[in-house]
């Protein structure tokens, strides 16, 4: 007995297809990353501590100077200046 709309094989055939990509994707993510499983971990820790330390230092300086229009807020509960 035949199917009725044999138009479905080819949608599930790309969505299978759609599918190995993003695994495909995934592996190759999981490669570049390498041994380091804790990378998102190390990088979240390393931009804690650079704001930590321009919020020692009031925000002054440039690297600081991206901090200043998302730290003045109601929300943050930190108001500075940073030296202007």
């Amino acid at each position: 007995m035949a199917d009725k709309d044999p138009h479905n094989y080819r949608a599930v055939g790309w969505s299978m297809v759609t599918v190995a990509g993003g695994l495909a994707a995934i592996g190759l993510i999981a490669l570049f990353i390498g041994g380091d499983v804790l990378y998102s971990d190390n990088f979240q820790r390393a931009k804690t501590a650079e704001f930590e330390h321009c919020k020692r230092i009031n925000f002054e300086g440039q690297n600081c100077a991206k901090y200043m229009d998302r730290i003045n807020t109601p929300v943050s509960g930190v108001f500075t200046d940073g030296g202007r």
